[in-house]
């Protein structure tokens, strides 16, 4: 009777697999399709991150592109990301660490940055109330924009730039 653990394994696993992929159901990650100098179709998902709890709190958003093209390609540059909260349009600095490089993508393969924030009292003074993000790829002129759903956004001590930064892209998967 050794096919049961082995058929209850392979059965484990291939749930696990399954459970790897959100469905695009979630309101914070979306796919679109993008015009960058990387390719005509790569798809950028937001989300889902680790939200920050409480004010004064970090919490990490990543966002994952993917070569949709059928071809490799290649971002030459850093993302660039600015928090829209409806009457204030603000640029999300990028990490001091973050180098700016080329990264090539083969057929179907993704890359990722992360947007890091520190979470703002709902209301205050020094917060950002962000209602989308929008994102830009090197090379491109197309805005992909997409719901915040993080809660409001702590603003550093010259009360117009946010507590935030984004890192350079990382290759993911094999």
């Amino acid at each position: 009777m050794r096919a049961t653990p082995l058929t209850v394994a392979a059965l484990a696993a291939a749930l696990l697999l399954t459970a790897c992929d959100d469905g695009g159901g979630e309101a914070d990650s979306k796919d679109s399709t993008a015009g960058s100098a990387c390719a005509d179709k790569v798809a950028v998902q937001f989300g889902p991150g680790n939200a920050a709890p409480a004010a004064g709190d970090t919490g990490n958003v990543p966002v994952t592109i993917t070569n949709r093209s059928g071809a490799e390609c290649t971002l030459d540059g850093l993302p660039a990301v600015e928090l829209d909260a409806g009457n204030t349009v603000t640029d999300v600095a990028t990490d001091k660490a973050a180098a700016a490089g080329k990264t090539t993508l083969v057929k179907e393969a993704s890359t990722s940055f992360t947007l890091t924030y520190v979470r703002g009292k709902k209301g205050g003074s020094t917060s950002l109330a962000v209602e989308t993000v929008k994102i830009r790829l090197p090379g491109s002129a197309e805005t992909h924009s997409f719901k915040w759903s993080y809660g409001d956004v702590a603003l550093k001590s010259d009360g117009q730039t946010p507590d935030a930064s984004v890192s350079g892209f990382q290759q993911s998967g094999d």
